[in-house]
């Protein structure tokens, strides 16, 4: 139960996050990051890559439904929903693919790190190790 109550968490904090970085796209609040030669949220946020497919949707916009239903997916497991275990361990695993792919982009073809984005990936990753034993089929009681 504790680490459901540890996935509900990084599901409402990766909300956070991903509403902090989609404000900042369209508006003219200045992101808080540091920017050096490897860490630069700026690069990475405005390039071709910070937006879905060529849209004007920010990738961030994606974060918020992803982590949105992680976290209802956690609350769901919380109140008993065993069946769900399953569902969260999918969902995780689509985020941890995508997550991989972001990594790629912003150390390969960007050459930049966005600490914001690297803060969402961990949380994605962290709730993809907690949905893993459980959605495996191997009871998990912490």
């Amino acid at each position: 139960m504790r680490l459901q109550v540890l996935a509900l968490a990084a599901g409402l904090a990766g909300v956070g996050i991903s509403i902090y970085l989609t404000v900042v796209h369209y508006s003219t609040i200045p992101l808080a990051c540091p920017a050096n030669a490897v860490i630069n949220c700026e690069q990475v946020v405005t390039s071709p890559y910070g937006v879905i497919g060529g849209s004007v949707i920010p990738t961030s916009a994606a974060g918020i439904a992803w982590f949105a239903v992680s976290a209802l997916l956690a609350a769901g497991l919380l109140s008993g929903r065993i069946q769900l275990a399953r569902a969260q361990l999918g969902w995780a695993a689509i985020g941890l693919a995508t997550v991989l792919g972001l990594v790629y982009v912003e150390i390969v073809r960007l050459g930049a790190v966005c600490i914001w984005c690297s803060a969402a990936h961990a949380l994605v990753l962290l709730i993809f190790l907690i949905a893993l034993p459980r959605g495996k089929g191997n009871r998990v009681t912490s």
